[in-house]
């Protein structure tokens, strides 16, 4: 026991730790990409992944089918790109870094989630840019309005998102080769009931409600009332960020105590965090 007169050092607050975990995320982001890297590959990558998705709507020779399209998959391509918290998070048991992480006096969720963040910067660009420079290209105009509500959809879109992927980085890391497969398996599921490829009407009424859980559900039903004009398009926008942030929240508040269960199960050698 120590003697009363020891000061034992404090349990650092969980902002402290989110704080210096993001700044190691942002350092990650660095390493992985310089600006041309990122310019000339991925974000060029995505713009013509959203682009072969407006020829489809050509070859359908359906101007709405077009717009439909590249708004869906233009506001989707950075939520993809969040999903790469469920792979990132199981890199810690590559890296030799988990041991400390659940050894150390604070909780484990604000590093995991902190260091998470390296993927929302350049997720939430990618989108935006991707919507504001693709359509003009197939004959679709955006108006300020339309830029304003991009620009909201894709931050609130992939902040959301990223707390959805939290919970599935968390089972992941109790079997770090499920990443890739989980990942991609997540990804396309919600690309297919969300919206951005077919409306959601399109699917029988389960699967209606399953696509519900999906922030990006929400978000990208708003900004399509906002781009298309209906009569009470911002007030549609407006809900569907605010629904779409508080699911965010929730998953994200599931990701943490499932993060804290995995540190809780590794400190009494229930895990073997050594593979």
């Amino acid at each position: 026991m120590a003697s009363p007169d020891v000061l034992l050092p404090a349990r650092p607050s969980n902002a402290r730790i989110f704080g210096r975990a993001v700044r190691t995320g942002m350092g990650d982001l660095r390493s992985n990409y310089t600006w041309w890297s990122w310019s000339s590959g991925w974000l060029l990558r995505c713009l013509m992944e959203v682009a072969f998705f407006g020829l489809i709507g050509l070859l359908l020779q359906s101007r709405e089918a077009t717009y439909f399209l590249l708004i869906g998959r233009g506001l989707f391509v950075g939520v993809a790109e969040t999903m790469w918290v469920i792979q990132s998070a199981a890199w810690e048991r590559g890296t030799g870094t988990l041991p400390l992480l659940v050894s150390a006096p604070g909780r484990a969720w604000p590093a995991f989630a902190g260091r998470s963040t390296q993927w929302l910067p350049s997720a939430a660009t990618t989108s935006l840019v991707s919507l504001l420079i693709v359509p003009p290209l197939f004959g679709f105009g955006m108006t300020p309005e339309g830029i304003v509500a991009s620009a909201l959809a894709a931050v609130v879109s992939v902040i959301a998102s990223y707390g959805f992927a939290l919970p599935i980085a968390a089972i992941v890391l109790r079997r770090p080769s499920w990443r890739n497969a989980a990942s991609n398996v997540t990804h396309n599921v919600m690309g297919l009931v969300c919206g951005a490829l077919v409306p959601v009407a399109f699917w029988p009424a389960p699967v209606q409600w399953f696509a519900q859980i999906f922030p990006v559900t929400h978000s990208l039903r708003g900004l399509r009332a906002v781009l298309e004009g209906a009569a009470n398009g911002w007030g549609e926008l407006v809900a569907g960020l605010g629904l779409g942030l508080g699911l965010g929240a929730l998953w994200f508040a599931f990701g943490a105590w499932l993060l804290e269960r995995f540190a809780e199960a590794a400190r009494h050698g229930t895990i073997d965090i050594d593979t």
